[in-house]
């Protein structure tokens, strides 16, 4: 069964949305390939974009999501990450320069679908 890990960042002040993308995919994003080769089926960065509304203080910059194919992987992966203190630490670094830490949250996904019938 996948798991997938929501993360939900918000950029660090005196950067620009524009800055934060392009910082987040010329670099930080290739620090994550690298290291969740092998563990992760999938690493998606969802940029966003205030609808309808004025962006507040607090709202989210990218919202990026991790699937591994089941838990026993997953855990594999962290434990990698606590094995290794220096690409644990070369990632808090890079998120240092990119992400509000306060503003960082994580969660794991349980996930339910409806099936929907066909748009017409």
């Amino acid at each position: 069964m996948t798991v997938t890990l929501l993360s939900i960042f918000r950029r660090r002040e005196g950067m620009s949305h524009d800055e934060f993308v392009d910082y987040y995919e010329t670099f930080h994003a290739r620090i994550g390939e690298k290291v969740l080769t092998g563990y992760a089926t999938r690493y998606v960065r969802r940029f966003t974009t205030p609808f309808a509304h004025d962006a507040g203080p607090h709202d989210p910059d990218v919202v990026m999501e991790i699937d591994f194919p089941d838990e026993a992987t997953m855990q594999a992966f962290f434990a990698s990450l606590a094995d290794d203190p220096e690409t644990a630490e070369m990632i808090r670094v890079d998120e240092d320069k990119l992400f509000d830490r306060e503003m960082m949250k994580v969660y794991r996904l349980d996930e339910r679908m409806s099936e929907m019938p066909p748009v017409a």
